[in-house]
C-alpha cells in the first residue's frame, strides 16, 4: 500500500468534511472545495480523521489511494491556511499593478497585458516588481501563477522576465568572436 495513502488526514476544528457517494466536500473559513471521489479508493471518517484505503489489490487502486489522500489533505490545508505563490519581475521598466480581480502587467510589450483572476483567487502587488497570488485551491493558484509567468518567461542571457521568487535561472554565456 502507498506510504502516503496509509497516513490519515486530521481534520482541524472549524473544518467540515462531508463524504458522499460521488464527491468529497471540505468547508472551512477559507471557502468550500469539492473533489470527485474515485471508485478505486474507500474513504472513511473515524473521529475527525479521514482514512483512505484501496478498494482492491490492484496497482492503480494503491496509487490512487495516495493521490486522493494528498488531494484531500491539500483541500483541508487550503480552507484553513490557504496557498500562495510569489512571482518577481526582473527587467528595466517591468512592473505589475493589481486592481481588484485584475492584474495589469507592463513587461516590455507594446501594450499592457491584463489578466483577470477567477473567483476564489486573489492577487496583490506589495511592490511594483512583486506579485502575490493567494487562494484555497492549490491547483488553481499554481495554474494562475504559471499562466502569469508564461506571459514573459525568464530569458537565458540576461535573466529578464517573470519568475517565481525561489526560481534559479542559469545564465548562458554570450557568443565570443
Amino acid at each position: 500500500m502507498s506510504r502516503i495513502g496509509k497516513m490519515p488526514v486530521t481534520i482541524p476544528a472549524g473544518v467540515d468534511v462531508s463524504i458522499k457517494q460521488d464527491q468529497i466536500s471540505v468547508k472551512g473559513s477559507g471557502g468550500q472545495l469539492v473533489i470527485a471521489s474515485n471508485v478505486l479508493v474507500n474513504v472513511s471518517n473515524e473521529g475527525g480523521r479521514l482514512s483512505f484505503a484501496p478498494a482492491n489489490d490492484s496497482r492503480e487502486a494503491n496509487a490512487m489511494s495516495g493521490t486522493m489522500r494528498q488531494l484531500v489533505n491539500n483541500m483541508v490545508t487550503g480552507v484553513t491556511k490557504g496557498f500562495e505563490k510569489k512571482l518577481s519581475l526582473i527587467g528595466v521598466g517591468y512592473k505589475a499593478a493589481a486592481s481588484g480581480a485584475r492584474l495589469n502587467l507592463a513587461v516590455g510589450y507594446s501594450h499592457p497585458v491584463n489578466i483577470d483572476m477567477p473567483a476564489g483567487i486573489s492577487v496583490a502587488t506589495p511592490s511594483a516588481t512583486e506579485i502575490v497570488i493567494k487562494g484555497a485551491d492549490r491547483q488553481r493558484v499554481g495554474q494562475i501563477a504559471a499562466e502569469i509567468r508564461a506571459v514573459r518567461p525568464p530569458e537565458p542571457y540576461k535573466g529578464k522576465g517573470i519568475r517565481y521568487l525561489d526560481e534559479k535561472i542559469t545564465i548562458k554565456e554570450t557568443k565570443k568572436k
